[in-house]
Order: C-alpha cells, then structure tokens, then sequence
C-alpha cells in the first residue's frame, strides 16, 4: 500500500512560523493569518502525528523535547522544498536575470575582473551584483543564501568549494609613524599601539577572528580607507599584500619588522551556496573564475 503522509508543509511551516516568532499571536500577524487558524494546524498536527509538539507556557509557545527533534527534521524538509521549487524556475527560465557573487574584500579583485571580462559576451543579459563582505559577514552570506558565487576565507562545515589564492597579510605603518624607524618589534609592544581593523559586515560580528590584540582601535570600512590613515603617520594595521605593497614601493608605507608571526597566510576559496540549484550562467561564470588563477 503506497505511504501517505499525515502533515502537510503548510502544517510544518506554521509550526515553524509560531516556534520563530515566538507565540501564535505573533506568527498569525507575521503570515497574515488568523490566530484560531494556526493554532488549529498546529492542534491537528499534532494529533495526526500522536505526538505533542509545543506546549504553551505563560504566554509563550515552547518546543517539547519531541518538538525539537521533529522541528529541526522539518526544516530540512522545507528548505529542500524550496531548493526544489527554485531549481523549477531555474529550469523553467533558463538563463537566470542576475547573479549575485559575494567576495571578501582581502581577495585580490583583478582575477574576478578577468572572469567577468570573459562572461560578459556570454551573459545574455545578465545583472550581476559584486557584494563586498569581511571575516564573519562572508560566512553568514554562505549560510543564508544569500549569493550565488561565494569566494571566502573560511568555509563553513559542510561546503565544498575550489581553491583560488593565498592572501598575505604583512603589518605595516605609515613612513612618519615611530614604529618605521624601529628595527625589531615584539607583539607584546604592538598590542601597545593604535590598530587600524576592516570592519566585519555581519550582522553579528565575531571579534575574535583577526588579530585584534591592540587595546585601541580604529574601524574602517575598507583596506584603502586605512592605508590613508596609515600615510598620516596614524596607527598600524595588517594588510593584504596586493594592498600594501604599492605603499611600500613607494616609500609611503613600511614593513612592521615583527620578531615572531611576520605574516599570516589565509587561503581563498571560491563556493556555491546552493550548488543544486546554481543556474547556467553562474555555472559559466565560476569556470571562467578558475580559468582565471590557472593562467
């Protein structure tokens, strides 16, 4: 005897919707629906399922035990729905209107600049959005879905992606700044100094990735906002060695002459968020990246 289900997604969803928003009132006014309603789907769930799912406390909705378990299974399932019904569109539309390709500012943009040049008679028309990101901003860009092209320092668990490029990044002080004069410097006397950091684009920034040992610092939004500090004479800061290096040519920057850790190396990897659902063109456009580091 084939197998039909008991629950529905809908069901699923508004269990979802009234755990999220934290009570039934709440997540009716979120969907646009009747509080007696959700609270129905979710009492007929329930009881289709034998199992009980939420129990309410005080004015607050709250997951069982069973819930929990039965909840986290189910965004699985949802999520899996939705990838499904985008791959349909996707397939339905072919070519997809615009891509969206998300890139940590410490990536050296020259080799995504060499791809796009190659992409553009291929693109069909495509929009395409170049969306900056920093440490913890680029993760939750990979985890939210948020782009379909990710090139990141850090992979999150459960991705795969292609390595592109190793970035380093050297310390460094304007030519007026005290510091260029000394001819070695230990970290304990540069967690002393003012530091110049790259402000972090999550929504919740985790202030622990980077060296962020200086007690005072100064956040900008970007490595050429902190280069002209440095050239003041102002402060240090660790910059990727594409970035700093014309400086140092120049005499305008100087190499920190740190006793221990002179560099540190993080390597960039280019991913897909949502590798079932990528479109062609993106498919296109990620060859085109690779080919790009191999030249």
């Amino acid at each position: 005897m084939p197998f039909r289900p008991k629950s529905t997604l809908e069901q699923w969803r508004i269990l979802q919707a009234v755990v999220d928003a934290g009570g039934y009132a709440q997540a009716a006014e979120l969907l646009n629906k009747s509080q007696s309603s959700l609270n129905h789907a979710v009492a007929k769930l329930q009881s289709q399922l034998g199992v009980e799912l939420l129990e309410v406390i005080g004015r607050k909705a709250q997951l069982t035990a069973a819930g929990e378990v039965m909840l986290r299974r189910s965004r699985i399932l949802t999520q899996q729905i939705e990838d499904l019904e985008l791959l349909a569109d996707n397939l339905d539309k072919g070519w997809e209107p615009e891509i969206r390709i998300a890139t940590e500012l410490a990536y050296p943009k020259q080799f995504l600049y060499q791809a796009l040049q190659a992409f553009y008679p291929l693109s069909r028309g495509s929009r395409v959005q170049i969306i900056d990101t920093v440490l913890t901003g680029t993760s939750e860009i990979i985890t939210q879905k948020k782009a379909d092209l990710v090139i990141t320092g850090v992979v999150p668990k459960g991705y795969l992606s292609e390595p592109l490029y190793v970035t380093r990044f050297i310390p460094v002080v304007g030519s007026q700044h005290p510091l260029a004069a000394i001819e070695s410097l230990d970290q304990n006397e540069l967690s002393q100094q003012l530091q110049i950091v790259i402000r972090d684009t999550a929504i919740k920034p985790q202030e622990h990735m980077g060296w962020l040992k200086a007690e005072q610092r100064w956040t900008v939004d970007n490595f050429y906002e902190a280069v002209e500090i440095l050239q003041l004479g102002l402060g240090f800061c660790w910059l990727p060695d594409f970035v700093a290096q014309p400086q140092l040519d120049t005499g305008q920057l100087c190499r920190l002459p740190l006793k221990q850790s002179t560099e540190r190396l993080v390597p960039m990897s280019l991913l897909a968020p949502q590798e079932e659902t990528l479109g062609p063109g993106s498919r296109q456009l990620r060859q085109l990246l690779l080919a790009a580091h191999q030249k």
